[in-house]
């Protein structure tokens, strides 16, 4: 099981989805903190331990690469269908030991 935070755009559907395989998902919408700057969603998700769950490649890789201190970042491919994003999601995290620290990235699938 992991702890995720996703962000303010990030697909509701996946979020039920990866809830329903054990992991401790968060949104940015049900924290209070909608419409915040990337750079606050990672402190925020820092903050609790949480890794983020993003369609955002540009800016939280620029994050990233500022401070790679972070509880992690899960950049998605959105054009995946939720199930399968879900299931990308859950086998990417059962294969690193640790998600603080890394940019890992799900891409769609060929």
């Amino acid at each position: 099981m992991a702890l995720l935070y996703a962000d303010e755009n990030f697909s509701y559907p996946v979020v039920e989805r990866l809830r329903l395989l054990g992991h401790d998902v968060v949104t940015v919408h049900e924290r209070g903190r909608s419409g915040g700057p990337d750079a606050q969603v990672l402190i925020d998700a820092t903050a609790e331990g949480r890794a983020v769950l993003t369609f955002n490649k540009r800016d939280f890789w620029r994050l990233h690469q500022l401070d790679p201190q972070h509880a992690g970042i899960i950049r998605c491919d959105m054009r995946e269908a939720p199930h399968l994003l879900a299931a990308n999601i859950h086998q990417a995290i059962a294969a690193v030991a640790s998600l603080a620290g890394p940019f890992i990235r799900i891409n769609r699938a060929p």
